[in-house]
């Protein structure tokens, strides 16, 4: 760990209050076919649009005074599209560099977090979609800490460009560019509870430039704690993205506790949702199972587990185990190494393909259920 920092209507279990501010539009909030309009308006020729768009999602260029194959009245004029959305607060970067996690702090005030993360073969960035969380699962520090607010489109867009950019000028450690391949919604929020604009945002990022980001649907995941009717509506939507359940106990009883939502959508019908998905996308489904020393463990639950994945999902399911991160204030931890090779061992007896996660970034707060976004 390098201990670097550098100053630089919503669905809702919890009783927190949620802020209303909604961010100004930005370019990156518009569909490919809304921008010609919007650059007409502001008095430019339609043309410029499409520049506009190269810049921002082909050459990453956020900033219209340097977008140079525009005149400077016109870059002037382009200024509107791009009014502040957020400053990154902080960036705090552990292995060797190779993980790091901006706070960003929005116009409102309103905190988020992202986590850029390269690999020997990629580079992959976990991004928020809310400011805080309203699911209220009680392992989660986003959770504990309730919702403010959704994020708009480009906000969400935002994190991802500027984590390309970060990857493309050899932010990641060992000085070496790379090309940013894999998003992840599993940041700060419930994607699904801000389904619109989760799915504006995978148009953007995942069309071909100059109309998004070029990264491949297929390596983005969205995860959800089981929102059944949006997944319902995700698997219509003609995409191919994973879809990753945060299930973390194959049992109504225990669910109802630490995925609170369960008690509106319990696991049958989160199971049948994510069956609909598989079927009409024909892409596997992740479940997202977080181990807790004496909580979820037990070899029953494995067993469980596996049976109704496999019963709902057959071969289209693969189980993710997530050794829990410890959270302030948490009276949990992680399941010891031999109960968690033990329950692996079930899962994958039952005919399900199981693997445990490879944790990053937990000396900074960075990894899976530690995203709190404090800061001064």
């Amino acid at each position: 760990m390098t201990g670097t920092e550098r100053e630089l209507p919503v669905l809702s279990l919890t009783g927190t209050g949620t802020r209303r501010t909604r961010p100004p539009r930005h370019f990156a909030d518009l569909a490919p076919d809304d921008r010609k309009a919007a650059v007409t308006e502001l008095g430019l020729p339609g043309f410029r649009a499409d520049q506009i768009a190269r810049q921002y999602f082909a050459r990453l260029e956020a900033d219209p005074a340097s977008m140079t194959d525009l005149s400077a009245a016109d870059r002037e004029k382009s200024a509107q599209l791009f009014p502040h959305l957020f400053e990154p607060a902080s960036v705090v970067e552990c292995d060797g560099g190779a993980t790091r996690k901006t706070l960003w702090r929005a116009a409102d005030g309103a905190l988020v977090e992202s986590v850029l993360m390269g690999y020997q073969d990629r580079a992959t960035v976990c991004i928020s979609s809310q400011a805080g969380c309203g699911m209220a699962c009680p392992f989660c520090a986003t959770g504990q800490g309730g919702l403010q607010r959704n994020m708009s489109t480009a906000e969400i867009v935002e994190q991802v460009r500027s984590a390309a950019a970060a990857a493309r000028d050899g932010a990641l450690g060992d000085g070496v560019p790379a090309r940013l391949s894999n998003v992840v919604f599993m940041g700060m929020g419930e994607p699904l509870a801000n389904y619109r604009r989760v799915v504006d945002a995978v148009h953007r990022i995942c069309d071909a430039p100059p109309a998004g980001l070029g990264i491949s649907q297929r390596s983005v995941t969205v995860s959800s704690v089981g929102l059944v009717p949006a997944i319902h509506r995700l698997a219509d939507e003609g995409l191919q993205v994973t879809l990753a359940v945060s299930l973390h106990t194959p049992d109504d009883e225990l669910r109802d506790t630490l995925v609170p939502v369960n008690t509106r959508w319990p696991v049958r019908e989160v199971f049948e949702a994510a069956r609909h998905y598989a079927d009409v996308t024909g892409r596997r489904v992740s479940i997202e199972y977080a181990l807790i020393r004496d909580v979820n463990d037990q070899p029953w639950r494995a067993e469980l587990l596996a049976k109704l994945a496999s019963q709902h999902l057959g071969r289209l399911v693969h189980v993710n185990l997530i050794p829990l991160n410890p959270t302030p204030g948490s009276k949990w931890d992680a399941s010891p190494a031999p109960v968690q090779a033990e329950f692996v061992r079930r899962v994958r007896n039952g005919g399900v393909a199981c693997t445990v996660r490879d944790t990053r970034g937990r000396e900074i707060a960075a990894a899976c259920g530690q995203l709190a976004a404090t800061g001064g």
